[in-house]
């Protein structure tokens, strides 16, 4: 298994940065190995995620599952997954559909699991190991969303 971290949805790119240096941390402590893809392109992804409206999730799912098929597919790997699965705050559903259709247009297999079931494991050892913690999905859409209510 390796990990993958190619996330233009998360905004500010301080966030950006905050996020990679603690995925960074953590696959140094576990010997995870990780490719890391740094491309930024924020003007494509506010673009993309406008004309989507309302589904914007839909778009940043497709793009970052379809940029993790093609790097699985040049660098040999035979599967893809997602840590979206972790989160019972996105629509697995929709993931696992475009997994599945990523799955059929790369020949690649798309590991749907239901992750959501270690949240609260996965929540308490990301404090044990003093982990930085985001509170909002990533992109400034969700910053805002996350913060009007407050």
């Amino acid at each position: 298994m390796t990990g993958y971290f190619f996330n233009p949805n998360i905004h500010p790119y301080t966030e950006f940065n905050k996020r990679l240096e603690t995925l960074d941390n953590y696959a140094r402590l576990t010997l995870l190995p990780l490719v890391v893809d740094k491309e930024y392109n924020l003007r494509d992804f506010l673009k993309g995620a406008l004309d989507y409206g309302e589904d914007r999730c839909l778009f940043c799912y497709h793009i970052r599952l379809e940029q993790a098929f093609q790097t699985a597919t040049k660098d040999g790997y035979k599967g893809v997954t997602t840590t979206l699965l972790y989160s019972k705050y996105q629509r697995h559903d929709d993931i696992k559909k475009i997994g599945e259709t990523l799955s059929d247009k790369y020949g690649l297999l798309f590991l749907y699991r239901d992750f959501r079931l270690g949240w609260k494991q996965g929540i308490e050892e990301s404090k044990r190991l003093n982990m930085y913690r985001q509170n909002y999905c990533g992109c400034i859409f969700s910053e805002f969303e996350g913060h009007k209510g407050r």
